[in-house]
């Protein structure tokens, strides 16, 4: 097995991101975080998303993606030095597939201590994925950058 990727099931893989991702990257958060019940109040542009990638890779962020015949379909970013998981997001067309999960069991061992994540409260389907997965809800807060309400999840090891 190539030794780049992480996770292989037929069909798609995981394997860290290189710098040639980058814009598919981008454009699989703009597509999948402008969906009904995802987005924030104000949408950043996809070329927005692109600078705020370069921007949070410079600062540490880890990235995986997934891919299938050589597409990226989906990535979590996670920050290790603060155990979040700060971004996951799977093109809604490759949602059910079971990618959110592969990414979560890779992200709880990158950070075996456990994890926090927030998502939008509105966002119903991406709640209901983390409890069903295992994760403890925390409670409401407001987003860091636009203040809209996020859901706070905690994944702790068992």
């Amino acid at each position: 097995m190539d030794q780049d990727i992480v996770f292989k099931k037929p069909g798609w893989m995981l394997r860290p991101a290189k710098i040639s991702d980058y814009d598919a990257i981008a454009a699989v958060w703009h597509e999948s975080a402008s969906l009904p019940g995802v987005a924030p109040i104000v949408m950043p542009t996809a070329s927005e998303l692109r600078e705020r990638l370069d921007v949070e890779m410079e600062l540490g962020w880890q990235v995986t993606v997934a891919e299938r015949d050589g597409e990226v379909i989906g990535f979590a970013a996670i920050k290790c030095q603060h155990s979040v998981l700060d971004q996951l997001f799977v093109r809604p067309e490759s949602i059910g597939k079971g990618l959110g999960r592969a990414f979560l069991e890779h992200c709880g061992f990158l950070m075996p201590q456990g994890f926090t994540l927030h998502t939008a409260t509105t966002n119903e389907r991406a709640c209901a994925f983390y409890l069903k997965a295992g994760l403890s809800f925390l409670g409401y807060d407001k987003h860091p950058r636009t203040g809209h309400p996020i859901s706070l999840f905690e994944w702790k090891p068992s």
